[in-house]
């Protein structure tokens, strides 16, 4: 699932995360019997090839159906012949579900944290010191257990004088209290505005004062960030602070002297508030807001999506229906951002089907990451989940830190890490006996096992989303960790839900059919040249419709009136300014953006014509398109150079050369306007991700007579990724 804003990347985990902070594999596969090997590796293959060997069977996923609202191609899940609302009858909002699960489910564990055993810091040889935490096994809460304390949340926020009116906010590291402050706000029918642990000063004094929050739910890490900027917060009276794990000390003095017109309070002082003075709930009602939820913003001030309890249920309720046995044996790792769309949809689809939750961090996941201390043990390796949600950008890192182990082994056990590889593969394309037979237990036993108990070695099924996944990353994941990835597609204007990939459908690069709570229907983007009579497949702007869309962007009637639509059936849909095209089983593939904004492989984004028009301040540019492939953490350029100012140039540094061609293509000329599209371009203020890392020096000018240009000389980004799309190819390899 991914968010049209705000996707999980390092920055969005509150920390700058380095490779050893994602998978690595311990020590694997050794040496092996040499007899062991031949026969798995080329008897038994060849045997159950010969016996089983046959073409899979194509299952229709999605099918076609006729909606209102505009014109398009249409197509819903192919499970149910209508709309999924609810999991069950009755649990219509987040406070209904939370009470019912709770007591279904009351004796189940279901939110557990480690104990943190000791802290320390050391030294690095530059001098910096780096935390390193001991951690302990993981301490467990009941469903009845969490739903006392959640109770007891909500009567100490009343009574701590919390207007029922007004609205709280949570900012705040993912951590099991974030999920019971939350739920206690749903039980008195609080709207909850959820905020990045990692936003900036401006877009978090924005996100406040514009939804005039009066209540902040924050982690005492945060209090910092709040002392400075506390005179400019003019809606807030009470700040609740989850305790460290070391201990409950007191805030510190120089913190607290510019909170003085604030009630401070401690989360446990909230909780024995509530329970001491306890109150009846407040419940809400389906179509009332739950979450406003900021976003990490693509340009300028970030934007409040309003999610109501419809949204989330109904999102929840369809994800059910495609993880197979989803229920209490299952257990959780939970370490991505509860502010982000992906995580709190995860959460509640864990809590719908009473799985246990077990939180974690980026920061000590694994047995090497970086804070976790030497010679202790990472999250998953205590937890042993069952369940993962995970981003590109990790899966990305787990299939280099995989690869470069095997590359320092060597030898025989590489070799039979390339033989299982490619034996495996075979097997899910269908080439051989299938994924899930003899050979794969054989090779699971010898090559991959150690790979998955860095996770582990528990994990039946993970949930991708937050960007678009690479095809190599995600069948090598499927492989190696043995467990399929449902790669999803959804916006934090759709609560995350649009579309889901299911557990059996081994193709790569597409996210899935509509999941059942809504409709994605295509609408025709004639300037793109993307329509839905194209064939062999229809193509078109992927437009979501149904109870996953959400109500509209906070306090900006003009924005949701741009891309929220209402048809004649009451459906509510939501235009992505994404290109999609849907294969004939009914499976979605996103091919495009209308919009010129970009999500890099890490979930940030990059504004083009943003971009553009900084770098067009360089007395060397003529003409530029900057072109972002999402699959890469880094953009490119294709310039057209003032012939002019690089003739001038090669002149005073003596650079000869025979034509204006030949000039373009030097390495020195390439240097030299790179250099300057760097130096306008940190004048600008853009990020380091913004400025091209690569660019190709176009001779010929781009004219309206080319067509690569407009009459007012605007470029056609379509036409020109078209006519060099050879040339922005190489600049990526």
């Amino acid at each position: 699932m991914a968010d049209s804003e705000g996707s999980f990347s390092s920055s969005a985990a509150g920390e700058k995360l380095g490779p050893s902070d994602y998978l690595s594999i311990g020590k694997g596969y050794g040496t092996y019997g040499i007899l062991g090997a031949a026969v798995v590796a080329i008897l038994l293959p060849v045997f159950l090839s010969i016996v089983f060997m046959g073409k899979k069977k194509v299952r229709q996923r999605g099918v076609p159906v006729e909606v209102g609202g505009e014109p398009g191609y249409a197509v819903r899940n192919g499970r149910t012949s209508h709309l999924i609302e609810v999991p069950w009858e009755g649990a219509n909002t987040m406070a209904a579900l939370f009470e019912q699960s709770c007591k279904k489910h009351s004796k189940h564990r279901f939110l557990g944290t480690r104990k943190l055993i000791s802290k320390e810091f050391v030294p690095a040889k530059d001098g910096r010191k780096f935390e390193k935490l001991h951690l302990g096994d993981y301490e467990w809460q009941t469903y009845g257990q969490v739903f006392e304390r959640a109770c007891n949340f909500a009567s100490g926020l009343i009574g701590l004088g919390h207007n029922e009116d007004t609205r709280a906010a949570i900012f705040s590291e993912t951590r099991a209290e974030w999920f019971i402050a939350f739920q206690g706000c749903m039980r008195q029918n609080i709207t909850i505005v959820t905020i990045y642990a990692s936003l900036g000063e401006d877009a978090l004094i924005h996100s406040l004062n514009e939804t005039q929050v009066s209540t902040l739910i924050c982690d005492s890490k945060q209090l910092k960030k709040l002392a400075p900027i506390s005179s400019r917060l003019t809606t807030i009276n009470n700040v609740i602070y989850f305790e460290d794990d070391e201990s409950a000390t007191a805030i510190d003095p120089s913190i607290s002297g510019s909170m003085m017109h604030w009630t401070v309070s401690s989360f446990s002082k909230v909780e024995k508030l509530g329970k001491d003075n306890p109150l009846p709930p407040s419940m809400p009602s389906k179509n009332g807001v739950a979450v406003i939820m900021y976003t990490s913003g693509s340009t300028g001030l970030p934007k409040g999506v309003m999610i109501t309890h419809g949204n989330i249920i109904a999102t929840a309720a369809a994800v059910m229906t495609v993880i197979p046995k989803l229920g209490t044996n299952d257990v959780y790792m939970a370490y991505l951002p509860l502010a982000h769309v992906l995580e709190l949809a995860a959460e509640s689809i864990m809590l719908t089907a009473g799985c246990a939750i077990g939180y974690g961090s980026a920061l000590t996941l694994t047995d090497t990451s970086n804070k976790i201390k030497k010679g202790t043990k990472g999250d998953a390796t205590v937890l042993k989940p069952t369940l993962m949600a995970a981003v590109p950008a990790i899966l990305d890192r787990v299939r280099d830190g995989v690869l470069k182990k095997v590359e320092e082994k060597g030898g025989l056990a590489k070799k039979l890490f390339n033989l299982a590889y490619k034996r495996r593969l075979a097997a899910i394309e269908g080439s051989w006996f299938g994924a899930w037979g003899l050979e794969r237990m054989m090779w699971d036993v010898i090559v991959f096992k150690s790979i998955r108990a860095v996770l582990g070695g528990n994990i039946r099924f993970m949930l991708c989303g937050g960007a678009p996944l690479s095809r190599e990353s995600q069948r090598f994941i499927n492989i190696c960790m043995g467990a399929p990835i449902g790669q999803g597609y959804g916006l934090t204007e759709t609560c995350a839900g649009a579309a889901f990939s299911e557990w059996d459908d081994t193709s790569v690069g597409r996210v899935g059919p509509p999941l059942p709570c809504c409709y994605i229907k295509l609408v025709s983007w004639e300037e793109g040249g993307y329509r839905t009579s194209d064939k062999p497949m229809p193509r078109g702007e992927i437009v979501v419709g149904g109870f996953s869309v959400t109500a509209g962007y906070f306090n900006n009637g003009e924005k949701t009136d741009e891309v929220y639509k209402v048809d004649e059936r009451g459906i509510r849909w939501f235009y992505t300014g994404d290109i999609g095209r849907f294969h004939p089983d009914g499976c979605l593939e996103i091919i495009d953006r209308k919009k010129d904004i970009v999500k890099l492989q890490h979930g940030e984004y990059v504004s083009l014509g943003k971009v553009e028009a900084a770098l067009m301040s360089s007395n060397y540019v003529d003409n530029i398109m900057v072109y972002a492939d999402p699959f890469q953490n880094y953009c490119v350029a294709l310039v057209v150079p003032s012939r002019q100012a690089l003739e001038k140039w090669a002149q005073e540094v003596g650079l000869k050369h025979q034509n204006f061609s030949e000039l373009c293509d030097k390495y020195e000329t390439i240097t030299e306007v790179k250099q300057s599209l760097s130096k306008v371009g940190k004048a600008a203020k853009l990020d380091k991700l913004e400025i091209p890392e690569k660019i190709k020096l176009l001779p010929d000018p781009w004219t309206p007579e080319s067509g690569l240009v407009t009459a007012a000389l605007k470029i056609k980004r379509e036409q020109l990724k078209s006519k060099f799309k050879d040339e922005l190819r190489k600049l990526y390899e």
